[in-house]
């Protein structure tokens, strides 16, 4: 099959790309640095003639829910448009566990793409993964007052990007099933924790004080809005383990 990643040299979309190529597939990267822009079009249709399948894995970077929906509407759209146009028979999105219960900014981005995608004539499939590992890393470099780093509290249950790379591929290559499973990892882990581990691994000695940090993310995520249901699938690798690998 040839399938196409829209924002495959992403955290998740590289894992995805690679694996489409070990399950035997031709992957199609659709990103700026391939010459294809989702949000204008530019590119798209080119890249997509003679695609079965589209992984969409794009994101934005954006505290706006104004600037979420846009990216979304717009990437998306054109995406589910040209994947129409070219005869493409199934669209495979990731989205986040729990957007429906956090009245997040960048959510409701998220929740807009998953309206487009159900409203579509393209037979399609959405995953709602838990957060990467990487998140931690993300909080430590973000979660700060003036130079102090600050470690979050929160409820999370981190998966490997590249599980969730793998799953993606898999529900890729076979027919569409609309709202799948959501995918976490293996146990539940406390965010200030991870991002004090990732700092120590990283050779940081500073300070690092575990607060609530407000906003309704961080909120949300303290009550266990972002923590998977009961009927989850769940990944092998743990947070230690993947920090060990580093």
């Amino acid at each position: 099959m040839r399938i196409a990643v829209a924002g495959g040299t992403g955290v998740v979309g590289r894992r995805t790309v690679e694996a489409v190529r070990a399950g035997g597939h031709d992957p199609i990267v659709l990103s700026r640095s391939h010459g294809v822009d989702l949000v204008t079009g530019r590119g798209l249709a080119g890249a997509l003639d003679g695609a079965d399948a589209v992984i969409d894995v794009a994101s934005i970077e954006t505290l706006k829910a104004s600037t979420a929906i846009e990216f979304f509407t717009a990437a998306t759209g054109n995406l589910l448009a040209t994947a129409a146009d070219a005869g493409v028979g199934h669209i495979v999105v990731l989205s986040i566990v729990g957007i429906d219960r956090i009245p997040y900014d960048y959510y409701a981005g998220k929740i807009a793409q998953e309206k487009l995608v159900q409203a579509s004539a393209i037979p399609w499939t959405i995953l709602r993964a838990a957060q990467f590992h990487e998140f931690a890393e993300q909080m430590f470099a973000r979660a700060k007052i003036g130079p102090l780093h600050v470690a979050p509290r929160a409820r999370t249950q981190p998966v490997a990007a590249d599980e969730v790379g793998r799953r993606l591929a898999e529900l890729a290559a076979g027919g569409a099933q609309g709202r799948v499973r959501d995918l976490a990892g293996p146990r539940e882990e406390q965010l200030a924790d991870m991002v004090r581990a990732f700092a120590r691994r990283t050779g940081y000695r500073g300070w690092i004080p575990a607060l609530n940090v407000p906003g309704p993310q961080m909120s949300g995520m303290r009550a266990g809005k972002a923590l998977p249901g009961a009927d989850a699938d769940l990944g092998r690798q743990t947070f230690a383990e993947w920090l060990a690998a580093r």
